[in-house]
């Protein structure tokens, strides 16, 4: 088997399916390639002063080359910034017919969703809990091109009062503050697969329902198992009894230039596969900040450490498989960085969850990175906690 620069096989390289219903290849990951990464920040919701500013002044001229999408729209963080807020705040929910194709994969705390239909019915019920709903862009990593699709990945900050019914239940009045993070696939002005991931558990507990009790009564309405779900499937495991292999950093020449990929699936694997936390000092700084689901936040290695410490408890046989990743950026400047994972373990520990319940747990998530010499300064992770406390609480 060829392998890659990670030193892994090319198991885990980009694969493509037909997506249902459409002559388009859904990619499950992003093709690397030339020309596919951005080796600078000029297209960034940084360069064009944040969200508040792109909207009053998105500006006229085209600065990319977007094949087939409106001429409205300048750039793709334009675009994702842009039809966001026509959708949710100015609550065109219709919009979402023109951008997103009718046969999409949306993937989320409830499994695969297909079709725009379902993601318009899905946008009216938020929308009507929260009529007052704020979406604020924090970041938006992208990659991509005409060819392939642009995949952006976009970090949100959602505020709002619940004053209509949710599926959580009737209204609160409650302020609601959560963080959502958004992985899509456009091409030509249509979004054809998106993984969203919502601080779910946040948002119920800050809604003042009982999160134990509000994961139990939604998970028993839940499939008795995720093994009819897609996204998952058995762990991939050691070849025989092996032990896991230890994957060294490269030997670099001055010139080579930093590797984000090899420093990303050298870093995950290390550290949640091979249990080897020792590599949190490697490759995270000593200031590390770091903010993760259900309003976790961690300043330094110590915590970040003990936090991975606590899943690794709670999921002994916990394996972790890094599903996509891109970037933008370079050296000089530093990098940010989108990562998909998913991992699978079984609940055999003492934790956060309760006495061990035996029960098999899919877990998903997205990791967005800010990486400087050679280290992660700043780390945003947000995984379906509210799904795993439904597959482990339910009856």
């Amino acid at each position: 088997m060829a392998r890659n620069r990670a030193g892994g096989d090319d198991s885990a390289a980009p694969r493509e399916k037909k997506t249902p219903g459409s002559d388009a290849a859904e990619p499950v990951a992003i093709a690397h390639g030339a020309g596919i990464m951005p080796r600078d920040f000029s297209i960034s919701l940084a360069a064009k002063g944040g969200t508040d500013a792109l909207l009053r002044n998105p500006g006229r001229q085209r600065v990319q080359s977007m094949r087939g999408f409106e001429d409205q729209y300048v750039d793709i963080i334009d675009y994702i910034v842009r039809i966001t807020h026509r959708i949710w705040e100015e609550k065109d929910i219709g919009y979402i017919y023109d951008t997103y194709r009718h046969d999409s994969h949306v993937y989320d705390d409830y499994g695969l969703q297909y079709g725009s239909g379902k993601i318009v019915a899905d946008t009216a019920h938020t929308i009507n809990a929260f009529p007052d709903i704020r979406l604020f862009a924090d970041e938006i990593i992208w990659a991509g091109n005409d060819d392939i699709g642009f995949h952006t990945s976009h970090r949100t900050v959602i505020m709002g009062h619940n004053s209509g019914y949710s599926r959580y239940g009737p209204p609160t009045g409650r302020q609601v503050e959560l963080w959502c993070i958004a992985n899509c696939v456009s091409l030509q002005n249509e979004i054809f697969a998106e993984w969203v991931i919502y601080d779910t558990a946040s948002l119920i507990r800050q809604l003042g329902f009982d999160l134990r009790e509000m994961a139990r009564a939604l998970g028993n309405e839940q499939p008795a198992s995720g093994a009819e779900d897609p996204r998952f499937g058995e762990a991939e495991r050691l070849p025989g009894q092996d032990r896991p292999d230890y994957l060294p950093a490269p030997q670099e020449s001055p010139g080579d230039g930093f590797d984000v990929e090899g420093f990303i699936r050298r870093s995950f694997h290390n550290i949640w596969n091979r249990r080897s936390l020792k590599e949190v000092a490697r490759a995270y700084d000593v200031a590390l900040s770091f903010r993760g689901s259900t309003g976790r936040v961690f300043y330094g290695r110590g915590e970040y450490q003990s936090f991975i410490l606590s899943l690794l408890a709670l999921f002994p046989d916990l394996m972790l498989q890094v599903d996509d990743i891109y970037w933008m950026g370079n050296d000089a400047e530093g990098y940010l960085v989108s990562t998909r994972w998913s991992l699978a373990g079984t609940h055999r520990g003492n934790g956060i969850y309760g006495a061990p319940s035996g029960r098999r747990v899919n877990m998903w998530g997205i990791t967005q990175q800010a990486i400087r010499d050679g280290v992660v300064k700043q780390e945003w992770m947000l995984f379906n906690e509210f799904a795993v406390m439904q597959q482990i609480f339910r009856d």
